[in-house]
């Protein structure tokens, strides 16, 4: 029991370390945005100033001019509700951590490619790390079970990815298709249990009915359950950066084609301000 309590805090601390570690990216995530949209705001400053000049000397319309105060307010706007959102995290962050936690204004986002594949045939002991599984084992172990026995029955041995990081079929396999149902059956054939607790030969419902066990078992399907849903959601993210990045290639091409039809007259600067 000492143990298990032991592995219980382990994971939440784990879980204490992954909700720091997530409030401290949006943080870094809202200082870039942030940065983005001062930059933003500034140019859209000296273009508000070049067209009040190029107003007063007749060499462009009031629409134009008014357009453009209406971007620089857009800007203005975008500023405020990002300086808001920081100090909203920044404040986040404190009540996790228990303290002041300044973090620098501007501080950049890890360069690393947080989508970087993973290799294949990863196998399925690595969830053995894990601290649930861990304090579920250890919770078997006072209840006189033999761990070896008990990975034997209920985590099935598999590779977690196929090629380019991607989950592996025998891990689709575990899921029943469209319900999302667990599909893997333990199978016990050796004693499960020590000091004349549970005998050969039990059936699976009966070694069910030991609380330890039912809670192993529901440790070892969430974990399988959570590397499914991220190898999912991972490779979901990854076509979408690729699709996001070409739409911000194929963006900044129309906005410099259409600052060079409004540099020689074919279009109003709307169309720039729009592009």
């Amino acid at each position: 029991q000492y143990f298990a309590a032991a592995w219980a805090r382990q994971g939440a601390e784990v879980s204490l370390l992954a909700q720091t570690a997530s409030a401290w990216l949006a943080l870094c995530e809202t200082d870039e945005r942030l940065a983005l949209a001062r930059r933003a705001l500034d140019n859209r400053s000296e273009s508000l100033r070049i067209f009040g000049r190029r107003v007063d000397v007749g060499a462009t319309s009031r629409l134009d001019l008014t357009q453009m105060r209406v971007l620089h307010q857009q800007a203005q706007a975008l500023v405020a509700q990002l300086e808001q959102q920081r100090a909203t995290q920044q404040h986040a962050l404190d009540l996790i951590v228990g303290a002041p936690t300044p973090v620098a204004a501007g501080a950049r986002l890890p360069a690393a490619d947080a989508l970087r594949p993973l290799p294949a045939g990863l196998p399925s002991d690595l969830l053995t790390r894990r601290p649930d599984i861990q304090a579920a084992e250890q919770q078997l172990m006072a209840a006189h079970a033999q761990i070896g026995a008990a990975r034997a029955a209920f985590l099935p041995r598999i590779a977690l990815t196929a090629m380019a990081g991607t989950g592996s079929s025998e891990l689709g396999d575990l899921f029943g298709s469209g319900t999302g149902g667990w599909l893997f059956q333990p199978s016990i054939s050796v004693p499960l249990f020590t000091a004349g607790k549970l005998k050969n030969n039990l059936n699976l419902s009966e070694v069910r009915r030991d609380a330890a066990v039912a809670q192993y078992e529901k440790a070892i399907q969430g974990a399988f359950r959570d590397v499914s849903d991220a190898l999912t959601a991972q490779q979901g993210l990854a076509q979408q950066v690729q699709v996001l990045a070409d739409m911000r290639a194929t963006q900044a091409e129309r906005a410099r084609l259409s600052r060079l039809r409004y540099d020689n007259g074919a279009a109003r600067f709307f169309e720039v301000l729009d592009a």
